[in-house]
């Protein structure tokens, strides 16, 4: 009678034995790919978040990107996800802007990409302006570079908050 006895290899094991190098493996791992685990069994693999894209159920409806043609797009303020905007000195990206309410109770809508790197950039309610954390570039609330280096003004929108105050409205 042959008994076949059943060799078990780890992970780590198996890519070495396929000659990846230490570089690749650690950029799979620190991608997320690989997982440590002591028993051999992967981990359950969690749901990966989606981008919210305008529609009814996210709150936006219209259009928010500039690849898509012009930008028009309506925010529900009474939106879980967008109730902040109610509150001076809070902002949002939605597609391809910063919406932020001011500390001047102001409602402004910029491109978000840096004009020097491209990097998203935010508001700061303590400056009352945007700025950008990749290279300390600043904005004022129109779009205009208040300090480099960045030397090409922000797109700035047309941003409306309706008479009930529940619905903004930005159009270029």
């Amino acid at each position: 009678m042959n008994v076949t006895q059943k060799e078990t290899m780890k992970r780590g094991e198996f890519l070495r034995s396929l000659s990846l190098g230490t570089s690749t493996l650690m950029a799979v791992y620190c991608l997320g790919s690989l997982t440590s685990c002591s028993t051999g069994e992967m981990d359950p693999v969690s749901t990966p978040t989606t981008p919210t894209t305008p529609g009814t159920s996210s709150g936006v409806t219209g259009n928010a990107t500039t690849s898509a043609g012009a930008i028009s797009f309506s925010v529900d303020l009474t939106n879980a996800t967008y109730t902040k905007l109610k509150t001076a000195g809070s902002f949002a990206i939605i597609g391809d802007l910063i919406v932020a309410f001011s500390t001047a109770s102001a409602y402004v809508a910029l491109s978000k990409a840096c004009t020097h790197a491209g990097t998203t950039v935010q508001y700061r309610s303590g400056e009352n302006d945007i700025y950008c954390d990749n290279h300390g570039s600043e904005f004022t609330l129109t779009g205009t570079v208040d300090k480099g280096p960045a030397t090409a003004a922000l797109k700035a929108y047309k941003a409306v908050i309706s008479a009930d105050g529940n619905t903004l409205t930005v159009t270029a």
